[in-house]
């Protein structure tokens, strides 16, 4: 890592296992002084216990480094000087989630401040001029209250800004600091300009445990919470998390007439160590559960008739999608999945010539866990009509694992896309996609 101003100043050691040729999770980073060549040690990060030091950013004007690290179950932030002193300062923690990241204005530039997600994303400005610059953003900009510093000229007097909201995709602005301008560059997404969109709102609902699970939930535009079809939306990762915005999926589905659910699941990142727990995979039955908990939720307050409940996820979510309903059967009428995870023994077997795989192997556990988690296992339970959907060249998750999963389901479409990834960036494959979604979905609970 760079101060941003040619100075490489951070380098990290990745350590093996296996004569060397498998990482073996643990990571040691070291630093150099200000114009020095000697190399001296930082900290490390182990990733099997998820303990240690994440770099984040160097900030030349301060000679120092930002680095996350866990405080009382939750990511904190630490400004470490790289001048040999060792000298730490907690920067920023927060009860109730991780601090995730920091702030500057550009490339090289200093620090400005540091970054949280709650049920809304939040920034906490170091500097008095882009606190007050964000205030000002945020009046002349009202119904785009996340704004983001995308870039700046070399001499920081120009400022790209990105700026949107969740019934607005957003867009890229040139504001001027000593002009004290703002104009509009570019919109994120043209086509949706004066579409109507639905808004995304933060709640909560009780898993099966009494556990309160935070969710985003999107009601399709001018429509009453009551009696809608709906769709249950599971993130992928699992170590990640949705937030609130504009997400172009859960908007088309809104358009269609559904009302939509994205739970941030225990498994999911961002809300400290226990919630994340062992993880989505070796803790399946409690992120799965909390998934479900979602659909029950939305029948039994009345937003949803529960006999037209679908689900449908990408990656981790697809894999969700998948095991759902096969462990859940009657909950859902349909299920989507996208470049989903089907058996978790073959994700194992696809990292085996890798070097990350002794960390898949550890990540995903062993034994009895592993089959009964495996959506391909349980492919005889799944009754209702899937859609699957994956690139040939995923990298992610290798296509087998819909291969597979097609083979073995009675009532499913597959869509195959040649020379695509695991994020199918692609827009006339895109279109098929939804088009299908959309089809199977309107078959399965209607509109």
């Amino acid at each position: 890592m760079s101060d941003g101003r040619g100075n490489v100043r951070l380098m990290t050691t990745a350590g093996t296992a296996a004569a060397g040729s498998v990482l073996s999770g643990k990571f040691k980073f070291h630093f150099r002084a200000k114009g020095a060549k000697d190399w001296q040690d930082l900290g490390e990060y182990d990733a099997s216990s998820e303990t240690g030091i994440t770099p984040r950013a160097i900030d030349a004007d301060s000679d120092s480094i930002y680095v996350l690290k866990p405080l009382n179950g939750r990511e904190a932030l630490y400004r470490v000087k790289l001048d040999g002193t060792g000298d730490e300062t907690l920067v920023a923690q927060n009860q109730a989630v991780d601090i995730d990241d920091v702030v500057r204005f550009g490339h090289g530039q200093r620090v400005i401040g540091y970054t949280y997600a709650t049920e809304q994303r939040h920034t906490v400005y170091f500097d008095p001029e882009f606190k007050k610059l964000s205030d000002s953003l945020g009046k002349a900009l009202p119904s785009q209250p996340l704004v983001y510093f995308a870039g700046s000229s070399a001499d920081g007097d120009k400022l790209l800004l990105f700026a949107g909201g969740d019934t607005i995709p957003g867009g890229y602005y040139l504001f001027d600091r000593k002009a004290r301008s703002l104009n509009e560059l570019a919109l994120a997404r043209p086509e949706l300009e004066g579409k109507p969109l639905a808004v995304v709102r933060p709640i909560s609902y009780p898993a099966a445990d009494g556990t309160q699970i935070p969710a985003y939930l999107t009601l399709p535009p001018g429509k009453e919470a009551k009696g809608l079809p709906a769709v249950v939306l599971p993130h992928g990762g699992p170590s990640a998390r949705d937030e609130w915005g504009f997400d172009w999926l859960a908007q088309f589905l809104a358009a269609r007439g559904y009302a939509v659910i994205q739970p941030n699941y225990r498994g999911s990142a961002g809300y400290g160590e226990d919630w994340q727990s062992d993880n989505g995979f070796k803790n399946w039955r409690l992120a799965i559960g909390d998934i479900n908990a979602a659909a029950r939720y939305l029948a039994s307050s009345g937003t949803a008739d529960a006999k037209r409940i679908a689900i449908v996820g990408w990656s981790y979510g697809g894999y969700a999608a998948l095991q759902s309903v096969a462990i859940d059967p009657g909950l859902y009428k349909s299920a989507v999945a996208i470049a989903p995870v089907t058996d978790l023994t073959l994700l194992k077997q696809d990292a085996r010539n890798f070097g990350k795989s002794m960390l898949v192997r550890e990540y995903i556990g062993s034994g009895e866990n592993v089959v009964a988690g495996s959506p391909l296992r349980q492919a005889d339970k799944i009754k209702v009509p899937v859609l699957l959907v994956h690139g040939d060249l995923d990298t992610n998750v290798s296509i087998s694992h819909s291969d597979k999963m097609a083979s073995a389901l009675t009532q499913a479409e597959y869509v195959r896309f040649k020379g695509l990834d695991h994020y199918l960036n692609d827009s006339a494959a895109r279109v098929e996609m939804l088009t299908k979604m959309g089809a199977l979905l309107d078959r399965t609970i209607g509109h």
